[in-house]
């Protein structure tokens, strides 16, 4: 027993004396060994930037393409109620276009208002400025406007379905860059067309490049920041891109129509839209080997199994009725403006101009609240139904012209909150539930934005016309504030929150496609880096419930 002992003995030891001699040596040169392990951390921080810079650069690409897509699709606003003007031929509309057009007066509201009340348009005019008469249609010429200006996503509405499971055939950056080349070619025939035809079937074949660009965009950004609350900033910031395109068009086009021509504002954006896809191609070779070997994705979820999911239908239902009020106030609020305010021309022009600033405030905020709180996304999103149905209630019992936009700016801020919270939550739904291949759950996305443009140009006029714009802004009020508590459906989905989807899980199993395989690749050079990874939620003591949920489901 006493040898026993003394060999059992032994090595914990030397044991002993190898971390004793390891202690001394340390406090001995400590800058020494600081030296020593200093480059470590920039090995590692070199081997992992390549990746992170070309997400960098895929994430602007995405940002750019869906920037260019609502630019073009606001940019015509204030340009295409005149150009029709000056081809109906009539005398006023030969005036030169610096008379014809006030850079002040070029809200999607006011060009839109031409298809919200007929019996408006001589009044809409006004009679300090003569020369504005022939921006505003006859009524013939009224349903052609609106139905021009609902085109886009009318067509945008009919290709989705057919957009979300292409995409998740052959990925992401293919579609990406078919939408840019789509997108590009309906900007030069915008520049180039002489007659409604032409202006109709470019405004159409931007619905179709835009049902590619926008759910592959956003869909190649839920796959490169799959983790949390990384990938809610990204999204974050192409909404805030989208925001900013929708600002910016009216008067980028406005201004350069003024003094450079119908032409150029188009020219200029078919020339970004070129260069964006150009560096699609630098950055994302879509045609090399490697991206040939993305065929072998996984089968995505078919997009009619998605939409009778429960809690995407949840979502798709919130992001259409979030977005109704707005997309049924732009044609209609400048009449309105005009008859109960007797609001300005510049008054109605900038309306809409201080919305931008709370809509970015409200992607921020969510973005730092789901970084802290990311169980809470339900309750972010049903906050903002409620801040968008008491805003569209209190549209028409606003009497003067500052009330009006401290309104607008909390639709625009209760928008935000809805689009940044839900967004990230359907790819969590996909991850959770379904197969992580994104393009079909996002085109239901886009179709749920559709909808409302679609219905908003066409639909909302005519309401204004037999029910009037009061009773419209309350019905649209109260039903996001019936939609709210819907969302306490999803208040159990957030439990499952563990892991942002089933590549953190079964582990044991064997990756299935290369989909998989590169998923669980980066999963292990990440470990094996030991990179900080996204901070732990409320809820991490449901691992247990959360693995046997998936595998049962």
């Amino acid at each position: 027993m006493e040898a026993a002992r003394l060999t059992s003995g032994a090595p914990c030891q030397l044991c002993a004396e190898i971390q004793a001699e390891a202690e001394i040596s340390s406090r001995a040169a400590p800058s020494s060994g600081t030296r020593r392990r200093a480059p470590l951390p920039s090995r590692r921080r070199g081997g992992a930037d390549p990746p992170r810079r070309k997400r960098r650069l895929v994430l602007v690409i995405v940002c750019v393409a869906l920037l260019l897509d609502n630019m073009l699709y606001m940019v015509i606003v204030p340009i295409v109620p005149d150009y029709i003007a000056q081809m109906r031929g009539s005398s006023d509309s030969a005036t030169p276009s610096t008379e014809s057009w006030t850079p002040t007066a070029l809200p999607p509201t006011l060009a839109n208002a031409s298809m919200a009340n007929t019996s408006a348009l001589p009044t809409a005019a006004g009679p300090a400025w003569p020369a504005l008469r022939p921006r505003y249609p006859t009524e013939s010429e009224d349903m052609k406007i609106g139905v021009l200006f609902a085109s886009k996503a009318i067509l945008q509405l009919l290709v989705n379905p057919l957009s979300g499971p292409f995409i998740d055939r052959i990925s992401y950056d293919v579609p990406l860059l078919i939408g840019l080349g789509v997108m590009f070619s309906s900007t030069v025939l915008f520049a180039f067309a002489e007659d409604y035809a032409m202006l109709f079937a470019a405004r159409s074949l931007q619905g179709l490049g835009s049902a590619f660009a926008y759910a592959s965009g956003i869909a190649m950004i839920a796959d490169k920041y799959p983790e949390e609350p990384e990938r809610s900033r990204a999204l974050g910031l192409a909404l805030a891109f989208i925001s900013f395109g929708s600002l910016v068009a009216p008067p980028f086009g406005g201004i350069l129509y003024e003094f450079a021509g119908k032409r150029v504002p188009f020219l200029v954006l078919a020339a970004v839209s070129l260069l964006d896809a150009l560096l699609l191609l630098v950055v994302a070779k879509p045609f090399s080997a490697e991206a040939r070997a993305r065929a072998n994705l996984p089968v995505g979820t078919p997009i009619h199994r998605l939409m009778m999911d429960p809690y995407i239908a949840v979502v798709a239902g919130a992001l259409t009725t979030c977005n109704i009020p707005l997309a049924f106030l732009e044609p209609t609020i400048a009449t309105w403006m005009k008859h109960t305010l007797a609001a300005s021309e510049w008054e109605m022009g900038l309306v809409w101009l201080p919305a931008f600033v709370p809509h970015v405030l409200g992607v921020y905020l969510i973005v730092r609240l789901e970084a802290r709180y990311p169980h809470l996304q339900w309750l972010y999103s049903a906050l903002g139904l409620a801040v968008i149905g008491a805003s569209s209630c209190l549209v028409p019992a606003c009497r003067s012209f500052s009330p009006l936009v401290v309104t607008l700016c909390g639709l625009c801020f209760g928008i935000a909150l809805v689009d940044t919270s839900l967004l990230p939550t359907l790819a969590f739904l996909v991850d959770v539930r379904h197969v992580s291949v994104y393009g079909s759950v996002y085109a239901i996305a886009d179709i749920s934005y559709s909808v409302a443009y679609a219905l908003g140009p066409i639909v909302a006029g005519h309401i204004v016309h037999s029910l009037g714009f009061e009773k419209l802004s309350l019905g649209m009020g109260l039903a996001n504030l019936l939609y709210a508590p819907v969302l306490l459906l999803l208040r159990n989905v957030c439990l499952l929150k563990r892991s942002s989807s089933e590549r953190e899980v079964l582990l044991d199993e064997p990756p299935q496609g290369l989909y998989d395989a590169v998923r669980l690749h980066e999963r292990t050079a990440q470990s094996e880096d030991r990179e900080p990874s996204s901070p732990p939620g409320p809820f991490d003591g449901c691992e247990d419930d959360y693995n046997y949920y998936y595998t049962r489901s």
